[in-house]
């Protein structure tokens, strides 16, 4: 059924992919927005009252002995002057400190930034429950919207104080843990499975709300203040919803103006891989299946360093590198738009070699995590060696984000070859593990980083998310497996049974005949 030739324009697709994308843009865009209001929103602690951060301490360091050089008429006095000079230690003093920000420490912003997800993973398999039941269209769309009027609530709530932040992030955080499940549920119905890697890149918008909220946020602290990132990102949400709520339908037999030649060359491609009837769920075997345990341990890996990236890109750029937070928007940004790119050209070529029979279905999955997982967890060990050269850590930032994009084409494509008809839940209880990533790895650079900001306390952390993505990289390509499981059917298979037992007696029934006749005929002679 997966050759099947189309003839047409995929305009319905075309459309829902969009909508799709921006969508996850959306639920992204909420997510972090507070990662760089944060830098904006707390007075700084710094160790001392120098101007610079360690970095750009010793860049002025080395500046001023090559000055005292061309200053010096004698070795004696050059020496003199670079003993001075090395008793300098690195001192941090960051922007005027503005009387209406918050004096919450990094343990504090620690809590802040993970309280997203304390409640998050709650959401996760009840979402895709809740699409089977009622849509995507309603819990894609509405966990996402009610987490968007979240955000018009967000500086009133900070305040009040860190605790009513923390609390309202918490609600936030679970309301919107209902949206990535139920997609799954809308991509098995409507994307043939040649087209799924290149479909799946919609879930990557999420790169594109980060790569936009981050220098677009920057920009609107610098000229209107932080409380304005979440009023404006409330307004762009809502937006998205009307659109949603208008265009989207949760399969290509609801959508009253699909063409009749698209609707029919997506039903006859899906075949009988996605139930007509509400087939009972196979727990048992969801539960201790080893493909969906793989795609989960490949997922939980490559978000550990995902998150450390996104998440604690604004501070490290700002802290460690000195930038301010208009650069530091920027450069936090463009890495989540070299993951889109990625994620499109390595789509590409995953559905060519599925479309060609170059590679197996499990090969191509296995060859995204190697880019998703590896190669991910070694660039950013460079970053780790990157030391104060921020040329360098820029690349090979930018560089470990891109090749995350290759998840769309790895473990996320992955849960929908292994079970259409449980998508949704397979990919819940995925980001009901995946989603512990988002208060542990704030919780492990807060740990490394409390009242100690210097290259050498990041770079732990650097290797702690590389140990993770190589770990779990190579055990995916080990034991994972991405073909139709046995039980994504289970009426097909019931009723298989039900013939092989009925053809089964009819053998037993026929054999005992032949013998009954044989001994008539023996007992004649």
């Amino acid at each position: 059924m997966e050759n099947v030739k189309e003839e047409e324009p995929r305009s319905a697709r075309r459309v829902l992919w969009y909508l799709v994308f921006f969508g996850f843009a959306v639920n992204y865009m909420i997510r972090i927005n507070l990662n760089i209001a944060l830098v904006s929103m707390v007075k700084q602690h710094p160790r001392s009252t120098h101007k610079t951060s360690e970095c750009i301490q010793k860049t002025e360091t080395i500046s001023r002995l090559i000055d005292n050089v061309n200053r010096s008429n004698s070795l004696d006095e050059l020496f003199s002057n670079a003993s001075i000079e090395k008793d300098v230690k690195p001192k941090i003093e960051f922007d005027s400190v503005q009387p209406d920000m918050f004096v919450w420490d990094e343990y504090i912003q620690g809590l802040i930034l993970g309280a997203y997800f304390w409640l998050h993973w709650t959401t996760q398999i009840p979402g895709g429950l809740l699409a089977q039941k009622y849509g995507t269209k309603l819990v894609f769309g509405l966990s996402n919207f009610i987490g968007v009027l979240i955000c018009f609530m967000i500086p009133f709530f900070s305040n009040l104080g860190y605790q009513y932040l923390i609390t309202l992030r918490i609600i936030q955080g679970f309301i919107t843990g209902c949206a990535w499940p139920a997609m799954h549920h809308m991509t098995a119905k409507w994307i043939p499975p040649n087209e799924r890697s290149k479909f799946v890149t919609a879930y990557l918008g999420s790169s594109i709300g980060t790569a936009l909220t981050y220098p677009l946020c920057g920009w609107i602290i610098d000229h209107w203040g932080w409380e304005m990132v979440f009023y404006g990102n409330g307004v762009l949400g809502s937006l998205w919803y009307i659109l949603w709520y208008l265009y989207v339908y949760d399969s290509p037999s609801e959508h009253p103006t699909i063409s009749k030649r698209e609707k029919e060359y997506i039903l006859s491609s899906l075949g009988d891989s996605v139930a007509k009837e509400k087939p009972p769920i196979p727990w048992k075997h969801i539960l201790t299946s080893m493909p969906i345990w793989m795609n989960i341990l490949c997922q939980f890996g490559g978000i550990w360093g995902l998150f450390t990236l996104m998440t604690h890109a604004p501070m490290y750029f700002k802290i460690i590198h000195g930038w301010d937070i208009k650069s530091t928007g920027i450069l936090s940004g463009i890495p989540h738009i070299l993951r889109v790119l990625y994620a499109f050209a390595f789509s590409e070529l995953g559905d060519f070699l599925l479309r060609t029979n170059k590679l197996s279905r499990t090969n191509v999955r296995k060859l995204a995590a190697t880019q998703c997982c590896i190669l991910q967890g070694l660039l950013m060990l460079g970053l780790a060696y990157s030391g104060c050269n921020y040329t360098a850590a820029i690349l090979f930032l930018s560089a470990s984000t891109a090749a995350n994009g290759a998840v769309s084409t790895g473990p996320l494509a992955s849960l929908v070859d292994i079970s259409p008809n449980y998508a949704s839940i397979s990919l819940g209880m995925c980001n009901t593990v995946v989603a512990i990533v988002g208060f542990l790895t704030p919780a492990t650079v807060s740990y490394f980083t409390f009242g100690n900001q210097t290259v050498g306390q990041w770079q732990k952390v650097f290797w702690i998310g590389t140990a993770m993505m190589l770990s779990s990289g190579f055990l995916y390509l080990i034991f994972s497996k991405s073909e139709i499981q046995p039980w994504n059917n289970p009426i097909i298979n019931e009723k298989d049974e039900a013939e092989h037992k009925m053809l089964e007696k009819v053998f037993v029934d026929v054999q005992e005949e032949k013998k009954r006749l044989n001994e008539t005929e023996s007992e004649k002679k």
